[in-house]
């Protein structure tokens, strides 16, 4: 059937605000301030085979992923011989089916119209605690995915309406903030409702089968526009490289390898040549190396296209199994969704920059300065498990300084205000500045990092930090110098101040404080031309 342009365009938008909406809605009725205050979660829209039709500005690291873990799970249905019913909803958060890591929960919800299934309303939020080894159940030394926290492969949460008995239980009872995951889930059981609705309401005003028709005129544009923008990359091959640090001992670097080869309209990225995977929580499933490589080139190729399953069509990728871009299972992943993420942007970012070397960023901050804690707040008489992000410096660009204390890439959260954060947690913050003179210098500087501090007033806490970027710098393009590296320090109540590793777990008592310092981003250009 062929439809014209306008009525394409209109679907297209209404799919897009479908998905922004149910994000709202999300956000609005979550308990943590994980997602209340910092939006970590995702939502989007699918077509009946798990093809991507429209997603909301949400984070790239779960939205790259989400195609690729629709398509896994619609898999396990058939192979299960499970069944898609009116009013399901399918919970799962094994990040070698739906990508990223455990606290990362997917909720996908079947639409019907007419009896037909005509898609999928999709969302993904980061929960604070799955359980596992520490508070916020990112660790610096799982060996094994289910250290992490609870693993849920894909099972109904609801069946035609109503709570499954027992699974819900099941989760709550192996989490240390079990009435804030409830929250939380609540709001995303909210959220792929209103998707739903609202993509049924479409089908009402057009019909099955003018739906149908714009879901294949969307991917199908999305192909064609992409495919003509890669032609413009300069025929040939480009390779780059970049590392994570400290991650088996002090001196360790484990790096990424990347080979980007343009044909015709299409664009082949090959992760031979990097790192086996590790012992350690830094691995990335395939899932995340598709995300960050589809941003870094989505990012620079073409950033105003609207994403869809088409636009990914082009890009082949390819990472050998058992790599730490591609790792087997159990291997842990938590923190290679956080880190190991951002420096697969990097380095693709890196490779861009030979093929289109004035339209690359120099490096940002190159790290997710993650901080996960919890403990017992006698005086509230709770359990409490709180997370964050913490921004850093954007790299400068052609004809522009870049941002400070900013969050980037791979992470697309907001700042969690230290007012909230006083409220609810036994913390009082002693410092919230940007980190002058972090920035790298160039033509166009690099955006400065953030200085945060804060003081516990708890008895105890245990805190692990998870950050990149404390050894090696972000790195400047064209002749611009790289940014300052991070740190973490404690000071503890008796004046004494120590640093500590990039990525550490360490018990902090009444009256410590916690200093974290984060990187600055590359400059670009010579300092000489500013």
């Amino acid at each position: 059937m062929q439809l014209d342009p306008i009525t394409v365009a209109v679907i297209t938008n209404a799919l897009s605000y479908i998905a922004e909406e149910m994000g709202i809605a999300l956000r609005n009725s979550a308990y943590s301030h994980n997602i209340k205050e910092r939006m970590d979660h995702s939502c989007a829209i699918f077509d009946p085979q798990g093809n991507l039709l429209a997603q909301a500005e949400h984070i790239p690291v779960h939205l790259g992923s989400l195609p690729w873990g629709a398509k896994n799970l619609l898999r396990y249905f058939r192979k299960k011989k499970m069944d898609w019913c009116e009013g399901d909803m399918v919970i799962a958060n094994d990040p070698y089916i739906v990508g990223t890591h455990l606290n990362d929960i997917t909720l996908v919800k079947p639409i019907f119209f007419e009896k037909k299934l005509i898609g999928f309303s999709v969302n993904k939020a980061h929960h604070v605690d799955v359980g596992g080894q520490v508070p916020g159940s990112i660790s610096c030394n799982a060996t094994s995915l289910y250290q992490e926290g609870v693993v849920i492969p894909p099972m109904k949460l609801m069946r035609q309406g109503k709570l499954t008995p027992g699974v819900l239980e099941d989760f709550l009872e192996k989490v240390r903030t079990p009435e804030i995951n409830k929250g939380d889930l609540r709001a995303q059981i909210a959220a792929a409702n209103l998707g739903e609705k609202r993509v049924i309401e479409l089908a009402q005003r057009y019909g099955i089968e003018v739906l149908f028709s714009a879901f294949q005129e969307i991917i199908s544009y999305g192909e064609r526009r992409m495919g003509k923008k890669i032609k413009a990359i300069p025929q040939g091959t480009y390779q780059a490289e970049d590392c994570l640090e400290e991650i088996e001992n002090a001196d360790t670097l484990t790096w990424i390898r990347v080979a980007l080869e343009r044909k015709e309209g299409k664009l082949k990225v090959d992760f031979s040549g990097t790192d086996s995977q590790v012992k350690l929580p830094f691995n990335a499933v395939l899932g995340v190396t598709l995300s960050a490589t589809y941003f870094a080139i989505k990012s620079v190729i073409d950033p105003d296209v609207p994403m869809n399953e088409g636009v990914l069509k082009p890009i082949m990728i390819s990472a050998p199994e058992g790599s730490l871009v591609n790792p087997r299972k159990p291997a842990p992943v938590s923190g290679g969704n956080l880190e190991t993420a951002q420096r697969v942007a990097d380095v693709v970012f890196k490779a861009l920059a030979q093929a289109l070397p004035h339209k690359v960023p120099a490096a940002a901050h190159g790290s997710m300065n993650n901080v996960m804690m919890g403990g017992f707040d006698p005086e509230r008489k709770r359990t409490w498990v709180f997370y964050e992000t913490i921004g850093g410096g954007s790299g400068g660009c052609p004809g522009k300084d870049g941002v400070d204390g900013i969050h980037c890439n791979m992470t697309n959260t907001m700042n969690t205000p230290i007012e909230a954060i006083e409220q609810y947690y036994p913390l009082l913050f002693e410092q919230y500045e940007l980190r002058y003179g972090s920035h790298g210098n160039g033509q166009w500087r690099g955006g400065c990092g953030i200085k945060r501090a804060w003081t516990l007033v708890a008895p105890s806490a245990e805190v692990t930090v998870l950050g990149e970027r404390n050894k090696i710098p972000p790195w400047g393009l064209m002749g611009g110098k790289p940014g300052k590296v991070g740190a973490y320090w404690v000071r503890r109540k008796n004046g004494t101040k120590e640093k500590i590793k990039s990525k550490a777990t360490l018990t902090l008592k009444e009256g410590d404080t916690l200093i974290i310092e984060t990187p600055g981003g590359g400059g670009y250009g010579n300092p000489k031309d500013s």
